[in-house]
């Protein structure tokens, strides 16, 4: 259920309707529109990349990931809320509540996902995660349809108002379906007495963990090819809409309809590798999930219709479907026990820090050339994110005793 909520915002927010509200009303169209977009959302990615690690480990000693889950939901629930009053001209107050929304939105994941291993066993990690994010695609169809009304009439000045009622529409709908997490799922571990401050006890863990990384190599590789292919995913799922809009000219209806049909191949992507992951290995199915992430970029690059892009919407969707999932429960396979949610503080901080870079790239060329140029750059990321899942070895961390190795590392 918390999937299926919290695509509210990454839809509607991130994807479709606000980015587009702020690139073409906020801004009014300016040429540098698309750099602002990729700034702010660089800006807060960099926030939470920086006390993502903190944070996870944090959790860790002190069991605390649904009160922080919490916290952090409800910050983005409200900053989404706030932006019906973002109206054209207000720049800074726009980028400001988007920062902020998606600080919330971000890392509240860190305690999210560190969820999985409580929730299932090992053998399961690839199926459970995938439905996750099948339930979050279905989440994305429901708020696009319940949106729709609200967004058919473009950008006029009349229909202002009843655009920014799709943001306080997107919060209501987090707020509601992330209910039951907090209602019913419990923390499985006991407190821990603490004797020190919950910041001076992540730090010190983090530093810990740092200091003996050589123990968790597979873990670092895996991180590093994480860093580099999910940097393209975020920089495809902040500018897709901006690019149908500018470059092959979809009307926000035709974006909307096109995004409710991209969800299909993404439920279907979730589930479908999220089996193949179970049974011929994690790593397998993410190769061939940045194979055709390659494809979907070359494609993009030449497309000069709405029909081609629809057919590259199909791909895309089952790709991140896949990206997400199998990411997801290839870091819950290899990493170790007594350190899950911190070390899923540090896959949530090589996300999150990725995103810093290719939203400003493709900004940054989108507004100097066009976003064709940007779409290419994406690219890059994908192969080398893939050269790097080559060192990546898709085995269960076991610590021997005594012993500062496991197999494979």
């Amino acid at each position: 259920m918390f999937d299926f909520a919290n695509t509210s915002f990454s839809v509607i927010i991130v994807t479709v309707a606000y980015s587009l509200y702020f690139t073409t009303v906020v801004t009014g169209g300016s040429p540098g529109s698309d750099f602002l977009w990729g700034v702010a959302f660089s800006i807060s990615m960099l926030i939470t990349a920086s006390i993502s690690p903190i944070l996870g480990a944090v959790a860790d000693h002190s069991a605390g990931k649904k009160r922080f889950l919490l916290a952090f939901t409800l910050l983005c629930i409200a900053s989404t809320s706030l932006l019906y009053f973002v109206t054209p001209g207000m720049v800074v107050a726009g980028m400001a509540l988007l920062i902020l929304g998606n600080i919330g939105f971000e890392a509240g994941l860190v305690f999210y996902d560190s969820f999985l291993p409580e929730i299932t066993t090992p053998r399961s990690y690839g199926r459970v995660s995938g439905y996750g994010f099948a339930a979050g695609y279905l989440g994305s169809f429901a708020i696009l349809l319940l949106s729709y009304p609200f967004l058919k009439g473009e950008f006029a000045v009349a229909n202002l108002p009843s655009v920014r009622f799709s943001f306080v529409l997107s919060a209501i709908f987090f707020f509601v379906f992330s209910a039951p997490l907090f209602l019913v799922l419990h923390d499985t571990k006991k407190s821990v007495l603490r004797t020190e401050s919950y910041l001076r006890i992540g730090i010190k863990r983090v530093r810990e963990t740092v200091s003996h990384l050589r123990r968790y190599r597979n873990v670092a590789n895996f991180l590093a090819s994480f860093f580099v292919y999910i940097d393209g995913v975020n920089t495809v799922i902040v500018f897709s809409s901006i690019f149908a809009r500018r470059t092959l000219h979809f009307s926000l209806v035709e974006i909307l309809m096109f995004f409710v049909t991209v969800q299909s191949t993404a439920i279907l992507g979730s589930v479908l590798f999220g089996i193949l992951a179970d049974h011929y290995g994690q790593k397998r199915t993410l190769t061939a999930t940045l194979l055709l992430w390659i494809a979907v970029v070359t494609l993009a690059f030449f497309t000069e219709d709405k029909t081609t892009f629809y057919i590259v919407g199909f791909m895309a969707g089952a790709a991140i479907g896949s990206c997400q999932s199998t990411s997801r429960s290839l870091m819950s396979r290899i990493v170790p026990t007594a350190k899950r949610t911190e070390f899923f503080g540090y896959y949530s901080f090589f996300g999150k820090s990725s995103a810093i870079l290719g939203p400003l790239v493709f900004g940054a060329l989108s507004s100097l050339w066009n976003e064709r140029v940007g779409v290419l750059s994406i690219g890059i990321f994908f192969i080398a994110g893939l050269l790097l899942l080559r060192r990546v070895k898709d085995e269960p961390y076991v610590e021997e005793a005594g012993a500062a190795s496991s197999p494979g590392l």
